[in-house]
């Protein structure tokens, strides 16, 4: 009820008065004592209101008036309200009220229309006295009481008011946001010698052990048109020690969040996502196209190079990575991705393949990766995956493994155009809210489709590897992450070609991992505040290269991540 007879809600009067109409039976009361004192008999017909209302007394001053009203009457304080208070209340010639009377449709009206009168009149002369004493009284009081609470919402109001002015003022865009994160890193790898691929433990050069303090930044700008739509700009530079094969001899201890460009700035990712419907979408990758960014990996604890493992075989699954990198270009579209079944397909082009179609390269002609991915999440607790890839890649930089795991297992045929069927299953388990298991485990069959020396059109590997891990959320405090993982990096279980020496000699040994490397990390991501987190960790390489004549070799680092 907006609005009677021109009488605002707004008005105190006006409010009394609809709050009075709301409370049953005090209104019916009410409104029976307006009506039937507004006449002697029923009133049957418009026609009759003008001959009938000179049966009124006088307006009543007082409900004591009223010689059958008695102050043990169930409605004596409504009738008394309407008469003291608000003068609208008439009686009949004989000083009655009569208030046991039937009401007829005509006299409600007639009753309500001398009450609104009342209501126009009193507003109109401005001469009422619409607030007693009691009611200032009441408001005094709840002022007092709630004193505190009125003063820490003024605060608020006046902080948000300064703090939206500021952002009026200041605000990069409309339309982009700029989002950033500075990684430093104190960082060592230590142990007696470094891997190599023989079985000769006598050859192996020293590892040196210096401590380095390196950096990466990252800025990414977020623009969106549509509101569902996102148009992602990132620019990058860094000089993060890259713990590879040159460094360690083998590349299984190499860092999660390595990164080194001389701490040139460079643009590293560009990329446009958008929906295709309600449940379909599309992201197509210019630069930097990383499949790992675009679907779920399974293990949401420990996948950011930012705060999570400091490894990079504790991330995910190698079967992420084949053919992504700060070059490559690639699409990927997801199906219900918000469902308890998804679907994700994507294509991936490496280095300058999408733009460079010489020497049989291009988009389709040259290294690529075609991947599908089956997601299952039966519950917030459990969520399954299934991934199958296909890849080519030519013979001049194979990498099947994204730099992770033995060199015979990245190049099974040692620099000859491969193709590879690659099979993964990927879980994540949370058995209470604080508790994240995950895990994963993959299957490479790699071909080669070129001879070369030591190789025959034809040949066939098998590679393998697994990764599992624990982490406790709110360990120590709350934000705080203690983390395990462990697991064997890619391994080349059985290959056709053969080892061709220094001097083109080929050997009886083949490119076959003859024993069994294993990763143990062990961090621990302390969060200092909502923008700060410290990461010490320590990763430690057994048999390194699947290779027992290979000595231990330890990575041990403090990720500082500051984000914002």
């Amino acid at each position: 009820m907006k609005n009677i007879v021109g009488v605002s809600e707004n008005n105190i009067m006006t409010k009394l008065f609809l709050n009075a109409l709301k409370l049953s039976p005090v209104v019916l009361a009410a409104t029976l004592g307006a009506a039937n004192s507004a006449f002697a008999g029923e009133i049957t017909s418009v026609s009759q209101l003008s001959k009938e209302s000179s049966q009124e007394i006088g307006q009543v001053t007082s409900v004591s008036q009223f010689s059958d009203v008695q102050p043990t009457d169930w409605a004596f304080q409504a009738l008394q309200s309407l008469v003291e208070r608000y003068g609208c209340i008439a009686g009949y010639p004989n000083g009655t009220y009569r208030g046991n009377r039937a009401l007829t449709r005509y006299e409600f009206a007639a009753g309500l229309n001398a009450c609104l009168d009342r209501v126009n009149e009193l507003i109109a002369t401005a001469t009422a006295d619409l607030v007693t004493k009691e009611d200032l009284a009441t408001l005094q009081r709840l002022q007092e009481e709630f004193s505190a609470e009125l003063a820490t919402l003024r605060g608020r109001v006046d902080s948000l008011e300064a703090r939206t002015a500021e952002l009026e003022a200041n605000q990069f865009s409309t339309t982009t946001k700029l989002k950033g994160e500075a990684i430093f890193a104190l960082s060592s790898a230590f142990g007696d010698q470094a891997a190599d691929t023989d079985n000769d433990e006598n050859n192996n050069p020293d590892l040196e052990d210096n401590v380095t303090f390196s950096n990466r930044l990252r800025l990414r700008l977020l623009t969106s048109f549509t509101g569902t739509d996102q148009l992602e700009t990132r620019l990058s530079a860094g000089n993060i020690t890259q713990f590879r094969r040159g460094v360690t001899g083998t590349n299984m201890t190499r860092l999660g969040f390595d990164s080194n460009n001389d701490n040139n700035i460079e643009l590293d990712k560009l990329n446009y996502a958008f929906n295709l419907g309600e449940r379909v979408r599309v992201k197509v990758e210019a630069k930097g196209a990383r499949v790992y960014n675009n679907i779920n990996v399974f293990n949401p604890l420990f996948k950011s190079s930012g705060s999570g493992a400091i490894s990079r075989f504790g991330r995910f699954s190698s079967i992420y990575r084949t053919n992504s990198g700060s070059d490559s270009a690639g699409v990927t579209v997801s199906f219900n991705p918000k469902g308890r079944i998804s679907f994700d397909a994507a294509y991936v082009v490496p280095e300058n393949n999408a733009s460079s179609p010489a020497d049989g390269q291009g988009i389709f002609n040259g290294s690529n990766t075609a991947l599908a991915q089956l997601s299952f999440k039966p519950s917030k607790a459990l969520n399954l995956g299934l991934v199958y890839s296909r890849v080519y890649q030519g013979g001049d930089d194979v990498n099947l493994t994204g730099s992770i795991g033995s060199g015979f297992a990245s190049d099974p045929f040692n620099d000859v155009a491969t193709t590879s069927n690659n099979y993964g299953v990927q879980a994540s388990f949370r058995p209470s809210d604080k508790i994240v298991v995950s895990g994963w485990a993959g299957l490479t069959n790699a071909e080669a489709k070129s001879s070369a020396l030591g190789t025959n059109r034809g040949d066939e590997a098998d590679i393998f590897y697994w990764g599992a891990n624990i982490g406790i959320k709110d360990f120590g405090a709350e934000g705080n992450v203690l983390g395990i993982i462990f697991g064997q990096s890619p391994r080349v279980t059985d290959n056709d070609s053969f080892i061709v020496d220094d001097n083109n000699v080929v050997t009886a040994n083949r490119r076959e991992d003859d024993n069994t490397s294993f990763h143990l990390e062990g961090l621990y991501k302390m969060k200092v505040s909502d923008n700060i987190a410290i990461t010490p960790g320590l990763m430690v390489i057994f048999n390194p290269e699947h290779n027992n004549d290979n000595d231990t070799i330890y990575i041990g680092t403090i990720r500082t991540t500051f984000k914002f």
